[in-house]
């Protein structure tokens, strides 16, 4: 099948494209892209907010995976509303089989995180055309370059005494980057899975607090933790930003999340995609190394 790949550049899609290599036809489109074929991968240059290049690199394509976020833009929330309006009609006009979205994991409510609002929104627009949409809905993803990751084991790294606000009790079921992309490769073409969502996790349910103290063993150190209910997490993002090397306006809205539990309530795409899952252990492991 002939797949394109919108933000083949980022830690999902940058794994994605040779998953997907193997078995179809690729195009990669990213902003700061060389044109070119790389590795069975044709590259383009293209931005989702400028409508004829995204035209242009769907023309003749049947499936198009959207990994596109605009954390760390002024007003992301209304540029990820457009962008996804954007691709959802170039998709209808392209006449495309599929859209697979790779979503934010939690319970629909009022109180999401605008994060996790913006998320859910950018899910019902491509999902609002014609062309039916896949979304895959996940909570961290636990491999060297996601930014919630790469926090935590900063966080880890830096300071022998740690806080942790409310917010770290949160339960959530971080996913391997390994078994994210067996999920978005597996569900490429299946007309099963069109017009559907799906809660993808890990097998393990902590909360952040408990993940701070795993990354902790792993990496052979022991701070100290301790748990106050006096941080908010708009604070908790400026502490972040003055202890890790995560930019401002990305951990806020990342940390504002946080308070929003993220835990799978059901597995069905595990009847479409079957395989062992990895343990968080494992896939901390993984990418520290």
């Amino acid at each position: 099948m002939k797949v394109v790949v919108f933000g083949a550049t980022g830690t999902v899609g940058e794994a994605l494209l040779p998953a997907l290599a193997g078995d179809h036809e690729v195009t990669a489109f990213s902003r700061s892209a060389d044109e070119g074929l790389r590795d069975g991968v044709r590259w383009v240059r293209g931005d989702v907010e400028d409508g004829a290049s995204v035209d242009r690199a769907l023309e003749g394509a049947e499936v198009v995976y959207y990994l596109v976020h605009s954390l760390g833009t002024t007003g992301f929330e209304e540029r990820e509303r457009r962008n996804a309006d954007i691709v959802a009609q170039a998709a209808e006009t392209a006449g495309l089989r599929q859209i697979v979205y790779l979503g934010g994991l939690g319970e629909d409510s009022d109180d999401l995180s605008p994060h996790l609002r913006s998320r859910r929104e950018t899910e019902r627009r491509l999902a609002a055309g014609s062309v039916p949409a896949t979304t895959l809905r996940a909570g961290m993803v636990v491999g060297k370059g996601s930014a919630a990751f790469e926090t935590i084991k900063a966080l880890v790294d830096r300071l022998p005494v740690m806080i942790l606000p409310r917010w770290a009790k949160t339960p959530t079921q971080p996913i391997a980057l390994a078994d994210v992309v067996r999920y978005l490769a597996g569900v490429c073409g299946r007309a099963e899975a069109f017009g559907e969502t799906y809660d993808v996790a890990g097998p393990d349910v902590m909360s952040y607090a408990e993940m701070i103290s795993r990354i902790s063993r792993l990496k052979g150190k022991a701070p100290y933790l301790v748990e106050v209910p006096v941080l908010t997490p708009w604070l908790s993002a400026l502490w972040i930003e003055l202890v890790t090397p995560a930019r401002a306006d990305v951990a806020r809205p990342l940390i504002e999340g946080l308070r929003n539990p993220t835990v799978a309530t059901e597995e069905r795409i595990r009847e479409i995609v079957p395989f062992e899952l990895t343990r968080f252990d494992d896939a901390a492991r993984a990418a520290l190394d």
